[in-house]
């Protein structure tokens, strides 16, 4: 059975993900309905718009199939807006997936003005100064204490990860890095065949996922 990566295809930045996989050449694909989710070990929920998403995800009953496919083993990975539907708390709101144990408040820097790029040093991805991208991003504002935080900045946790579910309140699909794809097919069980030497695209543009606008 060939692994791959699926992208929960229903809105927000998929083709952005794809992008990223392809030059780490691991197998991925746009995930619409349940037959998609037939051999992919990993998902991930994309940055969006976190009420839309799941309005959608009801729609097409695809809330009760992650949940399913989590409970056999498939991993997640919820970034900015995913990472709000995988919480099982959000401030003022009732939880979407409840995948993991933590506590999200969205918008939490105000409006789309207050977004902002930084770096930071993530030990369990390597020792670079990894770029983030923070777009009207959420907080993670506590976890269980099964649940890791692989990074905490200033009065906040940015990124967290258990056995199944990853998390990141930033856009890692926004910048040349691909460090977080890399790291994320790995606990999927996919090793990419692009050396890790590579995971820094000076060449790299922010619309190189245009080439794949016609996928349908």
């Amino acid at each position: 059975m060939n692994k791959k990566i699926g992208i929960l295809a229903l809105q927000g930045d998929v083709l952005e993900h794809m992008e990223h996989f392809e030059r780490l050449r691991v197998p991925c694909k746009p995930v619409k309905d349940e037959k998609d989710f037939e051999n992919i070990n990993g998902l991930i929920i994309p940055g969006g718009e976190s009420t839309c998403l799941f309005r959608l995800m009801k729609i097409f009953k695809l809330d009760t199939v992650i949940k399913e496919y989590v409970d056999k083993g498939m991993k997640v990975w919820g970034t900015c807006a995913g990472a709000i539907l995988v919480a099982d708390q959000v401030v003022n709101e009732e939880a979407k997936l409840s995948l993991v144990a933590m506590k999200v408040q969205r918008n939490a820097f105000g409006s789309q003005l207050e977004s902002f790029n930084t770096k930071a040093k993530i030990p369990k991805l390597g020792n670079d100064d990894f770029p983030l991208t923070f777009i009207r991003a959420p907080k993670i504002l506590e976890v269980s204490d099964d649940v890791e935080v692989l990074l905490k900045l200033n009065d906040f946790i940015a990124m967290i990860e258990t056995d199944n579910v990853m998390a990141t309140v930033f856009h890692p699909e926004l910048t040349p890095c691909l460090a977080f794809h890399r790291y994320f097919a790995e606990k999927c069980g996919i090793e990419p065949t692009v050396e890790q030497g590579h995971d820094f695209d000076k060449n790299w543009k922010m619309t190189s996922w245009t080439k794949f606008a016609q996928v349908k």
